[in-house]
């Protein structure tokens, strides 16, 4: 047996590997949140959610924009900015489904529906979970977060019906006149 030792393309990813170094190059306040993100939306975001909504008449419910039942190849236009947040609470959600950050560049955008969510696997716990009102757009995929980096994964987000706002089919142009939907 020969000892050829191979050298990895990353320096210190060996000892990662082996424990006996630690990943430094990512800032102590994002390392910190990677660590408490579980324990944070499982534990401690839901009892906060639980006290303000006993204590709190949630402004969302209150400006919530009536939803239409979208179908697939719907054309939509995603609302304005202004609009949306009227309908989001203060941890920028709708009906338990969060408006990430990465979705307002997409404000004011027409698009089209890929499909109306029934189900989906929630991966946090693995259960598939019943939804109502949710629809995927065409295209319109997450390539990562600011706190957990690039991920190459490509999910489509969650929007909630009263985000988007459908064009009516009098409106539409010709199929041969169509511009590419997505902007942004």
């Amino acid at each position: 047996m020969s000892n050829l030792k191979y050298d990895c393309q990353l320096p210190g990813l060996p000892k990662l590997a082996e424990g006996e170094q630690k990943d430094t190059s990512l800032p102590l306040l994002i390392l910190l949140k990677r660590r408490l993100a579980r324990v944070w939306n499982y534990s401690v975001k839901s009892r906060l959610k639980r006290i303000e909504k006993s204590f709190i008449k949630s402004p969302a419910a209150l400006t919530a924009i009536p939803a239409e039942k979208l179908k697939e190849g719907d054309r939509v236009r995603v609302r304005t900015a202004e609009e949306i947040k009227a309908t989001l609470d203060r941890w920028n959600e709708l009906k338990g489904c969060a408006f990430l950050s990465e979705m307002w560049q997409y404000c004011g955008t027409e698009q089209r529906v890929l499909v109306r969510m029934e189900r989906f696997l929630d991966e946090r716990d693995y259960k598939v979970k019943k939804c109502h009102g949710i629809v995927l757009l065409e295209g319109l995929m997450c390539t990562g977060t600011p706190v957990f980096g690039r991920c190459d994964r490509r999910c489509h987000f969650f929007w909630r019906e009263e985000w988007l706002e459908k064009i009516p089919a009098d409106n539409l142009p010709n199929e041969n006149d169509q511009p590419n939907l997505q902007q942004g």
